[in-house]
């Protein structure tokens, strides 16, 4: 039979768990459009830029059982998606890439587009595919599928030319999908020297990453059992109950909170599950780990990289604590440790009230997460972006359902709020989606909005104004005692909310957070965009910053040390 390319490359998508696609049509890619157009499964939603694309598409398989998907054009598109794809890729988010290609019939140079797209890919794809013809697409699609979502997670481009998408083609038959995932095999010897090592521990710990999401009802029930502290990375932050009393916050180091800190002071067993100790989540690596680390984590190449582990199992997360708990069930094995849960809570409660007693000009941020916690539903989902408000989110604010907080972290990319929300709520219509994004990174992708105002979509976006780059600026601050090219300048957040259609409100100050934040998620509830402007007070730093500051200086050679430290007094002096 004879089929066009665009049609086979539509309806292999159609058996995926695909919702949306996004991206730009193009010369080269304007007959799979075409394709979409008639679908009645997949939506294609216009971008205003690929980059914003494929931070939504980040977020719908963040958030959803769907996976995140890119038709975009060759060349150009692929140089804009280039941020969104490699936060896909080192935050281990499955992610289809497609895009259009020159045409392979015509033997002819310097055609528009012609560009060599797979070495650029190469490093931050899982794997990348050019296809030569019609009976390879279905096929290479969902291989790119079943790479994309397997092992650790990543994401995997597909090349297809514009004249096999155009033509009609021969194919032996229509390829139906089979998912195929091949987990590694948890060797009953693991778990027991796992919990021969935690039976001789006096003190448990847990450290969950993104890698434990699907795994936060086992985690709980170990945590309670051992009576272990909980810590998570940022990009975990959301597998384990922010409310929950073994919660501690992220990370356990001096740049953690001190529920945090002091939690795991005393501990001499760690159990990390799928983290990979990155230098946010260890504070610029000043985490002090135990002897005693049980590193859990579904990709093999994490273990021992900054942090030697005493017993490393390959494994997905929820396999390998369904195996251990099941172990420390019939073992009958249960740890306590006297008052840490009274520990934990008095420390939060310290901590809280050192913000709320805080003299602040502006909006307090203790304040405003309080607020936004009471009157968001326990189900809501938080977007952040990268900047000063993401560790003032993960040290004020309760998550409470695991992937309903979703953050850039490895990659660490700015301009991933607006269109993550965008695409969060894409993939999650009935669930209330907000953002929370500093002034910097708002204005990289803010038009975005205008994809959530085309497709009708209740978003609300909380933009922590200050006119700087808060957390360079802070950074700054400590050591040089001056700010270099960190001040954006005054701009009207009212004119840019005027010109996407959205709603436009204002908190100035503490009375006003209440009232804003309600009357914001009402309008949203109406499916009206709400842009609130948040005039925040960044000048209370938080432990991330101070604490990650003083690590790394601690952590430079002697005599930059002291250079170092000389010159931030010289300045303070004499200015």
């Amino acid at each position: 039979m004879k089929k066009t390319g665009a049609w086979l490359v539509v309806n292999a998508l159609e058996q995926l768990p695909i919702s949306h696609t996004f991206g730009v049509p193009g010369v080269h890619n304007t007959e799979i459009y075409d394709e979409l157009n008639k679908s009645t499964k997949i939506t294609p939603i216009l971008v205003t830029h690929e980059g914003g694309g494929a931070f939504m598409a980040d977020a719908v398989s963040r958030t959803s059982g769907n996976i995140g998907t890119l038709v975009i054009v060759p060349a150009a598109g692929i140089t804009h998606a280039l941020s969104g794809i490699g936060e896909a890729f080192l935050d281990g988010i499955p992610m289809l890439i497609i895009s259009g290609g020159i045409r392979t019939d015509i033997h002819k140079s310097y055609q528009l587009h012609e560009w060599d797209m797979h070495t650029v890919l190469s490093g931050i794809t899982k794997k990348t595919f050019k296809i030569k013809s019609h009976q390879e697409i279905m096929p290479s699609i969902f291989d790119a599928y079943n790479i994309a979502v397997s092992g650790n997670p990543g994401p995997v481009f597909i090349e297809i030319p514009a004249n096999i998408q155009l033509f009609k083609g021969e194919v032996l038959e229509i390829v139906s999908f089979k998912k195929s995932e091949i987990k590694p095999e948890i060797l009953d010897t693991q778990i027991d020297q796992a919990i021969q090592i935690i039976s001789e521990s006096k003190k448990v710990g847990l450290f969950l990453g993104w890698g434990a999401k699907e795994a936060t009802d086992i985690s709980v029930q170990i945590a309670e059992r051992l009576n272990a502290p909980v810590s998570t990375t940022l990009q975990g932050f959301s597998v384990f109950p922010g409310n929950h009393g073994l919660f501690t916050g992220m990370g356990f180091s001096a740049a953690a909170v001190p529920a945090a800190e002091n939690a795991f002071k005393d501990v001499d067993c760690l159990i990390a599950v799928g983290t990979r100790f990155a230098e946010i989540p260890t504070g610029s690596y000043g985490a002090k780990v135990p002897e005693n680390l049980i590193h859990i984590d579904i990709d093999k190449n994490v273990f021992d990289k900054n942090y030697q582990s005493k017993l490393a199992i390959e494994g997905d997360a929820k396999q390998v604590l369904e195996g251990l708990l099941l172990a420390l069930t019939k073992r009958n094995i249960e740890k306590t440790t006297p008052h840490l849960l009274n520990t934990i809570e008095k420390d939060k409660q310290a901590y809280y009230k050192e913000w709320s007693d805080h003299k602040f000009d502006k909006v307090n941020p203790y304040n405003f997460f309080k607020s936004l916690r009471h009157h968001l539903d326990n189900d809501a989902i938080t977007v952040v972006d990268d900047g000063n408000h993401t560790f003032l989110t993960v040290e004020l604010f309760q998550n409470l359902r695991s992937k309903h907080f979703i953050s850039p972290t490895d990659f660490n990319c700015m301009g991933y709020c607006v269109p993550a929300a965008i695409g969060a709520k894409l993939a999650n219509p009935d669930k209330q989606v907000i953002g929370i994004v500093g002034d910097g990174a708002f204005l990289m992708t803010g038009l975005e909005l205008l994809t959530a105002k085309r497709n009708h979509l209740g978003i609300v976006i909380f933009v922590f104004h200050d006119g700087e780059l808060s957390q360079i600026s802070q950074g700054q601050e400590i050591p040089y005692n001056r700010k270099t090219s960190t001040e954006l300048g005054d701009f009207k957040l009212e004119g840019i909310a005027n010109a996407v259609g959205a709603e436009y409100l204002v908190i100035e100050n503490d009375s006003q957070i209440n009232e804003t934040i309600s009357t914001a998620l009402k309008e949203a509830k109406n499916d009206k965009i709400v842009l609130v402007d948040v005039n925040i007070d960044y000048q209370k730093r938080t432990r991330f910053t101070k604490g990650v500051v003083k690590t790394v200086l601690e952590n430079f050679p002697f005599n930059d040390k002291v250079r170092f430290i000389g010159r931030a007094i010289k300045r303070k002096i004499f200015g």
